[in-house]
This record gives structure tokens, C-alpha cells and sequence, in this order.
């Protein structure tokens, strides 16, 4: 098919689709669908890690622009997605809304333990240890008494299937480990 240049503005009733079509098999799959006005807009998930209890998820693709509230009083793990080549861009925020309670954590997990690495950046923010860079393991952890306003930015940046990389921007009083 001929491609479509337009002087004017293009217009939809019903929306715009963007395709794919499989050269073997002329299967046509519908990649996005463009039917309402874009919302650029951050989705906010204030329930997932916010319930005051213990909390083990794994997070999906579909959640990737997701900034997630944790309540910090009961132990929380974070599992990133499976390995997929379909994770590189993914990303998600973690933000403290009620600081990590006594003998408590909060842990975001790597998938594939031992093939899969955080490359991270780690940043105490009442600054008494500094700031550190780790890429040595698959488990970022916020200990605990870890403060309200504590974030960590997870984006994959790598991912063939059978390992990822990670990386991984953390503020937090006292700092966050990986290990």
C-alpha cells in the first residue's frame, strides 16, 4: 500500500487504528487504537501496595506508567514481570505514603533469580550515606523505618527473554539496598 500525505487536518468519526499486518499469513493485528481523547495524564494506583497488611504482587506491562502508594505497615514484595522481550521501556514509581514499619520491608524482585540484575542508583535523603550505585543482584529493598516521601523510578532497559536489566532510581531515608 502507497503511503498518504495530507496538506489538511485528517479526520475520524470513529476513530484511528495503527496495524500490523504478518507478511506470511496477511493476518492483520490491531497494535493501537485511537478512539478518545489521549489521556496523557499518570495512572495513580493507591490500593494495590496501600492496604496496611502484607502485600506479594507481580506487576504486569499493562501497569507500566503506574505510580504505586505503599503503605509500608506490613511486608511488601514487588515481583516484576516475567522475563519477556516484551518488557524493555516498562516502567513503574513506588511512592512511601506510610513510612515502613519495624522489622518490615518492602522488596521489588527481579524475575529469574541470578540472571537478572539492578542496575541502581541509590540515594540516602538525609544524606549521611551518601549516594551509591549498585549492579550486583535481583532484589532492591527499602528497610525498614524507610520515611514517608521515600521513591524509587524502575525502568527495564534490557530484557532477551532469559535475563533483564533493570535500572532503578531510589530516594530514601535510610538508603535502599540491592542485593
Amino acid at each position: 500500500m502507497a503511503n498518504s500525505t495530507f496538506s489538511g487536518a485528517v479526520r475520524s468519526e470513529n476513530g484511528f487504528q495503527s496495524i500490523t499486518k504478518n507478511a506470511t499469513t496477511g493476518a492483520v493485528t490491531v497494535e493501537a487504537t485511537y478512539d478518545a481523547r489521549p489521556n496523557f495524564r499518570q495512572t495513580i494506583d493507591n490500593a494495590t501496595l496501600n492496604t496496611g497488611a502484607d502485600v506479594t504482587t507481580t506487576l504486569t506491562t499493562a501497569q507500566s506508567g503506574t505510580l504505586f502508594e505503599v503503605d509500608g505497615t506490613g511486608d511488601i514484595v514487588v515481583n516484576m514481570p516475567a522475563l519477556s522481550t516484551a518488557n524493555v521501556g516498562t516502567s513503574y514509581e513506588f511512592l512511601v505514603t506510610t513510612a515502613v514499619g519495624a522489622a518490615k520491608t518492602v522488596t521489588l524482585v527481579l524475575p529469574g533469580a541470578g540472571v537478572s540484575n539492578w542496575f541502581a542508583a541509590l540515594a540516602d535523603a538525609d544524606g549521611a550515606a551518601g549516594y551509591v550505585f549498585d549492579v550486583a543482584g535481583d532484589t532492591l529493598t527499602l528497610p525498614n523505618s524507610t520515611v514517608v516521601g521515600s521513591r524509587i523510578k524502575v525502568v527495564c532497559v534490557s530484557d532477551d527473554g532469559t535475563n533483564s536489566t533493570w535500572q532503578a532510581d531510589a530516594i530514601s531515608s535510610p538508603i535502599a539496598t540491592v542485593a
